[in-house]
């Protein structure tokens, strides 16, 4: 009785023996193509990113459509290998899984670092930089030629004031004007929308510039937005870092003796013109109405014109003590500063006419 159970035991595992050698044999067809889909870079590093391969993975997308979209794109070149891969990953992290998302990818990299990527959710950043002084104009029409939305939809998205998220925003503002603050950002590429940039740029705003402001309120009559809309000026009109607190307290005397302003960058702003060295503004420009020209309107204008960098709204917060009340541009970035308006003219002439001399030459 026994001999013939020991038959059975053993017909039965020869029975089995040819499963077990075929699924032997197709791990080792699958490790063998894993390693042959993941090549070890010989080109250069340059050469690599040059060939990298943007791939978006839609919500949902199951492990294996993964795989096959990865070999349609060139990134491996064996889907068997992935779905091995794959399955490995899952025993070692069974409450993990591929994200969503759009990935840089490039076909020198080894499938397990594409997988890893993928599987940890490194999806792409994509970077941009605001410099100081742009206006929310320049920024949207940045922002199209990067191709992430069109100008227009970034115009619109920074007249949505999200006051319920930010509450220390000034009543009534019409646009953003002044609160995105410039700097360079990073991105998940799959979330590049308007309202998502507005809120890292709000964000970056809350964390440098509102804190400033908080701790020098009790040293300056500027609200917040008068604050912000005076540091726009200063940011407009200034070149070199050094002159930005006498610039700022020209700014601040004139405002205590109720003088215009009288500043051109409010001007270009109101016409949405940008003067230059060649084509200055003319005297019908600076007299055209606009809420924002400072040559016809006493006090600040309604909004910021431009987002002001750090050093200029501490220009603002605390601007130099002076007697000066006007300067005018030389052309070489710096300032001649008068405390009377007869200088100011003779100034004025006289820079004017150094620089025909120098065209004339």
């Amino acid at each position: 009785m026994k001999a013939s159970k020991d038959i059975f035991k053993w017909s039965y595992y020869f029975a089995l023996l040819p499963l077990v050698i075929g699924v032997c044999l197709w791990q080792s067809w699958a490790w063998w193509s894993w390693a042959k889909a993941s090549p070890i870079p010989e080109e250069s590093s340059d050469w690599a990113a040059e060939q990298a391969i943007q791939i978006q993975i839609p919500q949902g997308t199951a492990s294996g459509q993964i795989g096959s979209d990865l070999e349609t794109a060139g990134l491996l070149r064996s889907e068997n290998a992935w779905r091995l891969w794959s399955y490995w990953m899952k025993l070692q992290e069974p409450k993990g899984s591929f994200k969503a998302g759009t990935y840089k990818l490039s076909p020198t990299q080894p499938l397990a670092e594409i997988a890893q990527k993928i599987w940890n959710g490194e999806v792409m950043q994509l970077s941009f930089t605001i410099p100081e002084g742009w206006s929310l104009q320049q920024m949207g029409t940045y922002f199209e030629s990067l191709g992430y939305f069109s100008a227009q939809e970034f115009i619109t998205a920074a007249s949505q004031i999200p006051e319920d998220q930010y509450p220390w925003l000034p009543s009534d503002l019409p646009h953003l004007e002044g609160y995105l603050y410039p700097d360079t950002y990073k991105l998940s590429s799959d979330r590049v929308t308007p309202e998502q940039v507005i809120q890292r740029m709000l964000n970056r705003f809350e964390e440098v510039a509102l804190p400033l402001y908080q701790e020098g309120e009790d040293k300056t009559k500027l609200d917040l937005d008068e604050w912000v809309t005076l540091a726009s000026i200063v940011e407009k009109e200034a070149v070199i870092p050094s002159e930005r607190p006498l610039i700022a307290g020209v700014f601040a005397g004139r405002l205590r003796r109720e003088m215009k302003l009288e500043t051109d960058p409010t001007v270009e702003y109101g016409l949405g013109i940008r003067q230059t060295a060649d084509q200055p503004l003319t005297l019908a420009q600076v007299r055209t109405p606009s809420p924002y020209n400072t040559y016809l309107n006493p006090g600040l204008p309604p909004t910021p014109i431009a987002s002001p960098g750090l050093e200029s709204l501490k220009a603002a917060l605390y601007p130099e003590n002076t007697d000066y009340l006007y300067f005018v541009a030389r052309y070489d970035g710096t300032h001649f500063f008068s405390k009377t308006l007869e200088a100011h003219e003779a100034a004025t002439r006289a820079i004017r006419e150094q620089r025909e001399a120098q065209q004339g030459n």
